[in-house]
Parts: C-alpha cells; sequence; structure tokens
C-alpha cells in the first residue's frame, strides 16, 4: 500500500500530488502505487504526479494486453484533461508507455524508460507461477532486485495471492504474453520525445543490453546506469534515481 491516499474518477483509482508540469507514472506487471513512494516524495514539491493504477488484475479477459492497457491509459489521460507530460515507466509500464507515445506523440513532452519491456524481458510471466509455493514466489520477488532486502513481505504476499488466483493469473499470463509478442524494436526510430533510459546495472530481467538496444534505437535518447541496482530502481535508489530524472528534465 501507497502511504498516498487515492482518487477515484469515474472507473480510474490514482495517486495525485503536488503542482506544476505533469509527470504520468506507470507501474509494472506484478507492480503498485506503493513502487513510486520515493519518487513521489521527491517531485510532487515541484510537479505534478499522478498514476493511474493499471487494471492488470481485472480487466476483462479479452482486453489483458499492452492494446488494451494502452486504451486504458490514453482513457484516463483524455478524462483527466493532461497535455504535454512526461509518461515515466517501469517494466511493462515502460512498455505501455511506449505505445501510448508512439500513438501520441502531440501529447507526451518526454519519455522515461526504466527496466522497459519491449525488446527481451525475463520474467514471472507467460507460463502460469507455481501455485501454493511461498518460498518460490519470495525467491522470484528478490530475483527482482540486487538487494533481496527490497523485496518485502508485503511485496511478496502481494504477488503471493495473485499468484493463487484463478482469474488474476490468467490475466497476468494474457498480458505478459501480450508483452512478449508486441516487440517494438521495429517502431522506436518513430520516437521524437527527448527519452532517458534509467537502468539498474545488476537487472536480471531487462539485462543491461537490452537497455544499449533501447539506447540505439530510440534516436533522441539518453542512458544511465545505477549500480548495485535491479530491475526496478525507483524502489532500490529513489533518491539516485530523482535526481537522473531531474537532470534530463532540465536539459530540454
Amino acid at each position: 500500500m501507497s502511504k498516498y491516499k487515492t482518487k477515484s474518477k469515474g472507473d480510474f483509482t490514482y495517486i495525485d500530488e503536488g503542482d506544476g508540469d505533469v509527470i504520468l507514472f506507470l507501474h509494472g506487471l506484478f507492480g503498485s502505487l506503493s513502487n513510486w513512494d520515493g519518487v513521489i516524495e521527491g517531485f510532487s514539491g515541484r510537479f505534478r504526479v499522478i498514476i493511474p493504477i493499471l487494471p492488470i488484475y481485472t480487466m476483462p479477459l479479452k482486453q489483458a494486453g499492452i492494446e488494451g492497457l494502452t486504451q486504458y491509459v490514453a482513457n484516463f489521460v483524455e478524462l483527466m484533461g493532461i497535455n504535454n507530460f512526461t509518461v515515466v515507466g517501469n517494466s511493462l509500464g515502460g512498455h505501455i508507455g511506449i505505445v501510448y507515445t508512439l500513438q501520441n506523440q502531440d501529447k507526451v513532452k518526454s519519455l522515461v524508460l526504466t527496466g522497459s519491456s519491449g525488446l527481451f524481458e525475463d520474467g514471472m510471466g507467460g507460463s502460469f507461477p507455481r501455485r501454493g509455493d511461498y518460498n518460490y514466489i519470495q525467491e522470484r520477488v528478490a530475483y527482482t532486485f540486487y538487494d533481496p532486502k527490497v523485496a518485502s513481505k508485503d511485496l511478496v504476499d502481494s504477488v503471493f495471492v495473485v499468484t493463487n488466483d484463478n482469474q488474476m493469473c490468467l490475466r497476468v499470463i494474457s498480458i505478459a504474453r501480450s508483452a512478449q509478442k508486441q516487440n517494438v524494436a521495429g517502431d522506436l526510430h518513430k520516437i521524437k520525445v527527448p527519452t532517458l533510459l534509467v537502468w539498474g546495472l545488476n537487472d536480471t530481467i531487462t539485462p543491461p543490453f537490452v537497455a544499449h538496444s533501447f539506447n540505439r534505437l530510440i534516436p533522441n535518447s539518453n542512458l544511465s546506469f545505477i549500480d548495485k541496482c535491479g530491475h526496478a530502481p525507483m524502489m532500490e535508489h529513489p533518491v539516485y534515481f530523482n535526481q537522473i530524472c531531474e537532470k534530463f528534465f532540465k536539459s530540454f
């Protein structure tokens, strides 16, 4: 659970903190709003930080994929009436951010990707996770981070609940397979907005070669690595992550 209060509008639940230029944050497949607490704390004093809960576990199964989630974000943006904003996405959220940006470059000011899928990902999705084995889930969640202590009991518990719910699992698998199928390599050259890549040097899910590939394929992109960091830099090193982002925001 995030320490920040959520708001609701229509079918959407989200965090909306601060004032100023808008930054829209998108979490990953097993992610949650709390993943961004350190970023909210760092940015909400100077920016308007908006983070929707993506309906990964609840959306209609036929829509459970990259296209459905991108449309969900597009509907949310339209409802919120925001323009000229930055999109920041982690893992699956990065993938959605890429597709949204490609479709809405008139709305997106800049793009930040961290541990993004879309080219290659060695994740837990794509097949039915091992059921009822808490130790296995704990190991897989810890595998996400350089420091396994970041895999708190609350985080492991939340993933364990998902993997033991048939309907949630089916949606996770559908979305993971969609992400694997929808490779964006052939479209990345079309991204015209300034793009920042912030990557954990010890990322085992989307290893450093993935970051280099994004950097090579996205024309106006910059790459920064964070040492002793896994797949979620904004969780393991939020202060450093924020500093890298802020320097990027001031560059254009």
